[in-house]
């Protein structure tokens, strides 16, 4: 049975199922390109190695255990959530007594720890 003047039921149906495909094609590539989802991630990435390259090397190296959330974030492989972490977990735990034992902050591995070796003291270094 024709629909309309060209096409049947059938191929209206189809018609239907196409343009709703289409919309929600059209619908998750954006979602995937908005900011907060993977399509950002990069730029995230760009903006922070921007970020952590202007630091002054008067403010290396951090002392681990007085270092404030924005100061450890200077830190490489270290963000932001991460810093609070290393915070939570000094004051749950008390002063860090050697580097390594930031291999016990969730999130810190022996490749994080490798670089950080030569940015960070254990205590004061004014003289």
């Amino acid at each position: 049975m024709k629909i309309g003047r060209f096409l049947t039921k059938t191929e209206w149906g189809l018609l239907v199922l196409t343009g709703l495909f289409l919309a929600m094609m059209v619908s998750w590539i954006q979602q995937t390109d908005a900011p907060g989802n993977a399509g950002s991630y990069t730029l995230r990435t760009q903006e922070r190695a921007a970020q952590e390259t202007v630091v002054p090397e008067s403010a290396l190296p951090v002392n681990i255990n007085t270092a404030t959330a924005e100061e450890l974030d200077v830190l490489p492989g270290i963000g932001p959530a991460l810093a609070e972490r290393i915070i939570a977990y000094r004051e749950a735990h008390g002063p860090f007594a050697a580097p390594e034992d930031l291999l016990e902050v969730k999130g810190i591995g022996e490749a994080v720890l490798d670089g950080l070796r030569d940015q960070i003291v254990l205590e004061d270094t004014a003289e």
